[in-house]
């Protein structure tokens, strides 16, 4: 009465999408400039010049960089310019916003450069559980990019998936 058991999954079309795999290396830091504004508020041209000047940008060697300021100062562009010029080439990458933007903009750019032909006319689960901080947008912009070529998209795992989109039949 002992029947082989069959892995249905292993044996089936269904490709798993994990946007974990694409996660870079790298560690993520925030700058809040806050504290090279006049109280706090006040952004003084040569004040703010002289801080640019002397701050050891190569900290920030191979990292991932999210400027902000956490007061309701008004920063004008050209200052965030003026501190992206010294981090470029330090930085893997540097945008203005939080932590969980600076993920999406990197996933951003991941996602747009993904070549996804394997995926074509496949139904193609993309793994819902993550050990990395994948952002929730990555999720959405994967699923975009998916949905003119994948057969099917569902969302988690294999034995527990939710199907999200089936494309139509001719």
């Amino acid at each position: 009465m002992s029947e082989e058991i069959i892995n249905r999954v292993t044996n089936s079309a269904l490709m798993v999408f994990d946007l974990e795999d694409y996660y870079p290396e790298g560690k993520r830091i925030i700058i809040d400039i806050k504290d090279w504004l006049f109280e706090g508020f006040v952004l003084r041209e040569k004040d703010f010049r002289e801080h640019v000047k002397h701050h050891d940008w190569t900290q920030y060697k191979n990292c991932f960089v999210a400027l902000y300021c956490s007061t309701d100062a008004i920063v004008p562009a050209w200052a965030y310019m003026l501190i992206i010029l010294e981090l470029e080439p330090y930085s893997k990458k540097t945008i203005i916003g939080d932590l969980d933007s600076l993920e999406t903009s990197i996933y951003q750019d991941i996602i747009n450069n993904l070549n996804l032909e394997t995926y074509k006319d496949k139904p193609v689960i993309i793994k819902g559980c993550s050990k990395k901080p994948v952002p929730v947008n990555a999720y959405l912009m994967v699923t975009n990019r998916l949905k003119p070529i994948a057969k099917s998209i569902m969302f988690g795992e294999a034995c527990s998936s939710v199907p999200l989109y089936k494309k139509p039949k001719n």
